[in-house]
């Protein structure tokens, strides 16, 4: 049983060795398979090995290496993991330190997090089908697969399917591999990198932020400004840092991110040198979707660079996905999704799985590999929606420097400076719109207009909602109390309500216990579940209104704990038992023996649309979404921690009519004499 009534601390994971190797295996997937499949775009785009010279070569290096720099180090690692709400990070940890500073920054974090969500689709089609893409610079393998990319979009789709088939048995046995996997993969990407790199001092010269420049206006550069949108793959999965602090910590992510960097860097740097050497080599040329980072490699060091860029994928794919859980619970907690079922397959701390959000993602990872067929062509819908993200954060960060910390003079630098880089990464990503950025778009526009229905419609709700004063109804459930006449319900029967204010009550509730069919109970349960800006936060309050069967309670719980409202009311009805404010309820029939608790039933009040209402069309169409969304998403009782109690459901109108507005009917009389 959980103590509600234990403050809770702020979540501080120090720097540990240990931690530094979990913050390797889960933080840096996604970023740390880039180098297979940046430079082979920009290449690409460019026309292809025989396009490209040694001054495109570097300026594209030294776009790569202050890309990474100013989006990775500086605003994610430097400035955004200042802002952390009690050790958590990610776009709705930011929102509820934020929400205080305007209604209008709801707009920003449901885009935000709709394009994260996106990610959480494309992720795992692009890097997988890119690693086992591959397998095409082994020539006998070359010649297995054949013309075409069947094999290759086969074997990918059995990998991707067992990944999310895995996780309703729980991640967390394989999971302490990630780490040792992912060092490897990074150190293997330093050292290959180094190999290359040696004895090229030329390289170099990437470094001055003068060829970056330089490169975007070089008539070299056939692809013009466009050549961003494919230099911007190198710095997606750098909203993971923030996101995955409240799993690591951010000492271990400051500590940890310069080895990453590092690792990084070299192997761009090998491949480019590489690049430039064999930037006239016919056969090469010739290469269909030639790929740097596995043809640079020695035939011998193939394999293994198969292997572990497969191994990579699969990680960067799982963090992907779990965080897309993370995402959806958090997102229902602030009122942006429906609740739904969450289910927590291992011991490990965090770790959740949500059916539905696992077989969507499923199926729209499955149609993307269908759809693009080929890495690189997943590519042109890759990072689009990352740049959305990313803008959206560093409207909220503004917020956050400027409004909350009162630092307007930095706030206006940061929102300048990262406003520019990043609008130009937009732009020239938009560029991808027409060849598969459309993908990434429709995906984050399903996924927005989830989040819109959703909140609109519950805002919608409260607005029709009438509250009532609950003293002034004391006396009538006492007297259904004591009415002998009337059925008994249960001991204690249960309703959630919303709102933090004692006094008041929903008017849905108290028709349903004295009109619509009126209940008698010993004790009157009126809980609201509110959730606070303090992730982990577990505390109560209990307002008894002078009575000894009439209980007001809100439940704070933090956004990332589960609403287990049955365990945690059986703990306030032993507390208020403890303390006499409760009467014992003598409980005589119990496979346990006789107890002071008695049954419990718990009531749920839905919401439903009648057929004329008062709404305009938009806000008809919203509320409208909204239940059948509702009714997909399942029963409210799992996500309330319901699912084996005693639960009854009853269904209320929207809009009730006025009295004086109802259309009276005209009795009329007909003469039947003869």
């Amino acid at each position: 049983m959980e103590d509600l009534t234990q403050p809770t601390k702020d979540k501080k994971l120090k720097f540990s060795w240990g931690m530094f190797l979990v913050t390797i295996g889960i933080v840096y997937g996604d970023i740390g398979t880039s180098p297979m499949y940046v430079m082979k775009s920009i290449v690409e785009g460019n026309g292809g090995i025989a396009n490209v010279d040694s001054d495109f070569i570097i300026g594209s290096l030294s776009l790569v290496i202050w890309t990474i720099t100013l989006l990775t180090t500086i605003k994610h690692v430097l400035i955004a993991m200042r802002a952390d709400n009690h050790g958590e990070g990610g776009i709705f940890a930011l929102y509820s330190l934020v929400k205080g500073c305007g209604k209008w920054l709801i707009i920003p974090t449901m885009i935000g997090g709709c394009t994260m969500l996106a990610d959480g689709v494309l992720t795992p089609a692009v890097t997988v089908t890119t690693a086992v893409e591959g397998l095409r610079s082994i020539p006998f393998m070359d010649k297995a697969l054949g013309e075409g990319q069947l094999v290759v979009i086969v074997i990918t789709m059995l990998i991707v399917s067992a990944l999310f088939l895995i996780q309703r048995s729980g991640t967390s046995r394989i999971g302490k591999l990630f780490g040792p996997v992912m060092l490897i993969w990074f150190l293997f990407l330093g050292i290959t990198g180094l190999m290359f790199s040696i004895g090229d001092l030329s390289i170099l010269r990437a470094f001055n932020p003068v060829y970056a420049v330089k490169v975007i206006f070089s008539p070299a550069n056939k692809a013009g400004i466009m050549i961003l949108g494919s230099v911007f793959l190198c710095t997606t999965g750098a909203e993971a840092l923030y996101t995955d602090m409240g799993h690591v910590g951010k000492d271990n992510i400051f500590i940890s991110w310069p080895f990453v960097k590092i690792c990084l860097i070299l192997n761009y740097m090998g491949q480019c040198s590489w690049i430039i050497r064999n930037q006239n080599n016919a056969e090469l040329a010739a290469i269909a979707d030639l790929n740097p980072f596995y043809v640079m490699l020695p035939p011998a060091l193939r394999p293994v660079a198969i292997v572990l860029s497969a191994l990579a994928a699969i990680i960067a794919s799982q963090a992907l996905i779990s965080g897309s859980y993370t995402l959806v619970h958090e997102a229902a907690s602030l009122d942006l999704m429906p609740h739904l079922n969450v289910r927590y397959p291992s011991d490990t701390k965090g770790q959740i799985y949500i059916p539905v959000v696992n077989n969507l993602l499923w199926a729209m990872c499955i149609l993307v590999i269908l759809y693009f067929r080929s890495g690189s062509r997943m590519e042109n819908a890759y990072g689009l929606a990352i740049t959305i993200s990313m803008l959206m954060m560093t409207i909220m960060f503004t917020v956050y420097i400027g409004v909350l910390h009162g630092k307007k003079a930095a706030a206006a630098l940061f929102a300048v400076v990262f406003f520019a880089i990043e609008s130009v990464f937009f732009a020239s990503s938009l560029g991808k719109f027409a060849v598969g950025g459309y993908i990434a778009i429709i995906i984050s526009a399903i996924i927005l207009y989830i989040m819109i229905s959703w909140y609109r419609g519950t805002q919608i709700e409260r607005m029709q909602g009438v509250k009532l004063r609950l003293l002034d109804y004391v006396g009538a459930i006492r007297n259904l109390q004591n009415d002998t006449d009337v059925p008994y319900c249960a001991n204690n029967l249960v309703y959630l309500s919303k709102g933090e204010d004692f006094e008041e009550i929903d008017r849905d509730i108290l028709y349903s216990i004295l009109d619509k069919e009126p209940k008698r109970a010993d004790a009157y349960w009126f809980i609201s579940v509110n959730s606070t800006d303090s992730p982990f936060q577990k505390e109560y309050e209990v307002n008894t209104l002078g009575t000894d069967f009439i209980y007001r309670v809100n439940l704070n719980l933090g956004f990332k704990v589960r609403q287990s409202v049955n365990i945690y009311l059986r703990q306030i009805v032993n507390d208020l038992m403890k303390s006499g404010e409760l009467p014992p309820q003598r409980k005589e029939y119990s496979i346990y023996g006789p107890s002071a608790v008695g049954s419990f039933k718990f009531c749920m009040i839905r919401k439903m649309m009648p057929l004329e209402g008062e709404l305009s069309s938009f806000d008809n169409l919203i509320i409208h979404t909204k239940y059948i969304i509702r009714r997909m998403a399942g029963s409210p009782a799992r996500w309330f921690g319901l699912e084996t109690s005693r639960v009854i459901y009853e269904y209320v109108p929207l809009f009730l009519p006025r009295r004086g507005q109802t259309e009276r009917l005209e009795r009329v009389y007909r003469n039947t004499q003869k």
